[in-house]
């Protein structure tokens, strides 16, 4: 479309009477489609007892109406952030797209069921390599985790590797969504979602 006040084209405005859950799917079919590594690779922000933020990139493993999953060592900083204050903003950005979504939510523990067969799903280099690490931990040479996967090799030559009592996920059950779409001259596209109960969402349009 061409906007009166530009002359540009532009792409078609955010409907805002799209679910968000959809949405979202529609926007990760397209990311799937056009990004070149990891469409399913976001920021996962969380924050320390002691109010400091802190975040990094993982990969999405599970989307649904019940939250958005991912997995990792309990043991490290982010299992730690997120035992004490449950809950985290998700950012996901797709630069071939010119789109971000931004998710916040509390956060909540994935049921032994689901990290043993998403561990189970994972290779076997990928499984051994989540028992020998331990993740977040000073190492003060590299050497010592080599040893330490070739011992859990050695360990499990032959046989299933099991999942580590340590290694879990968390869902993010979203409470808001924000998507945001590129125009030209910054005159960007946003709008939010906020839950006000199962299934239902105040939608508003934001300016850029």
């Amino acid at each position: 479309m061409t906007t009166e006040a530009t002359g540009v084209t532009t792409s078609p405005l955010i409907d805002l009477s799209a679910d968000p859950f959809d949405l979202f799917n529609a926007w990760m079919t397209d990311a799937e489609a056009s990004e070149p590594n990891d469409a399913n690779a976001m920021t996962v922000a969380t924050v320390s007892p002691e109010g400091r933020p802190d975040a990094r990139i993982v990969l999405l493993k599970g989307a649904d109406r019940n939250g958005f999953s991912f997995f990792t060592n309990l043991e490290s900083r982010k299992g730690h952030e997120l035992a004490a204050t449950p809950a985290a903003a998700l950012l996901f950005h797709w630069k071939s797209l010119r789109r971000q979504i931004r998710i916040e939510g509390p956060v909540f523990p994935v049921s032994k069921e689901e990290a043993d067969t998403y561990f189970a799903s994972r290779r076997r280099m990928s499984q051994l390599g989540a028992i020998a690490s331990r993740q977040s931990s000073p190492l003060p040479d590299r050497t010592i985790f080599e040893l330490r996967l070739k011992q859990a090799e050695a360990k499990y030559a032959g046989k299933q590797v099991p999942r580590p009592e340590n290694w879990s996920g968390f869902r993010v059950r979203p409470d808001r969504f924000e998507f945001w779409q590129d125009r030209p001259y910054r005159l960007h596209d946003r709008a939010i979602w906020v839950t006000r109960g199962k299934n239902a969402w105040d939608v508003t349009r934001l300016y850029p």
